[in-house]
């Protein structure tokens, strides 16, 4: 039974037709997704993503635009009684000389291409937003 609703944030860190990708470990499962993450009470959504880029990756980001709210209904894939709202932003790192992992989580980032022939993320939505990526930036 679904009793919680777990609100996700999500950039899109597009450089040079590629996109920053955040390679850790989740509930034992090796993981790769966009750099975000949950919301928490009393936080934006614009919020959330400064403080999640700033906690994980020791850098600023400058939100450019609204890039996609996921519109059907899913739920978690690590906790069965939640549903799960995911919102991405394409974004800029202001200060990318200061990029540092601070996470222990997060074992490496990536700049992925995003003219690359398959998808590499295997999130159904993060999989649907790299497809978009490939529509708006190629």
């Amino acid at each position: 039974m679904i009793d919680k609703i777990n609100i996700r944030v999500y950039a899109c860190a597009v450089k040079d037709k590629k996109v920053l990708a955040l390679f850790e470990e989740y509930a034992g499962e090796p993981l790769m997704k966009f750099p975000g993450g949950g919301l928490e009470f009393g936080e934006g959504v614009t919020e959330c993503l400064h403080r999640e880029f700033d906690e994980e990756l020791n850098v600023k980001i400058e939100i450019v635009e609204h890039f996609y709210t996921q519109e059907g209904f899913l739920v978690s894939r690590f906790r069965e009684n939640e549903q799960l709202l995911t919102i991405y932003y394409i974004v800029n790192i202001v200060n990318e000389q200061d990029f540092l992992i601070l996470d222990p989580c997060i074992e490496r980032t990536e700049w992925v291409d995003i003219d690359r022939p398959d998808n590499p993320f295997p999130l159904p939505v993060d999989r649907m937003v790299f497809d978009k990526l490939k529509e708006k930036f190629l």
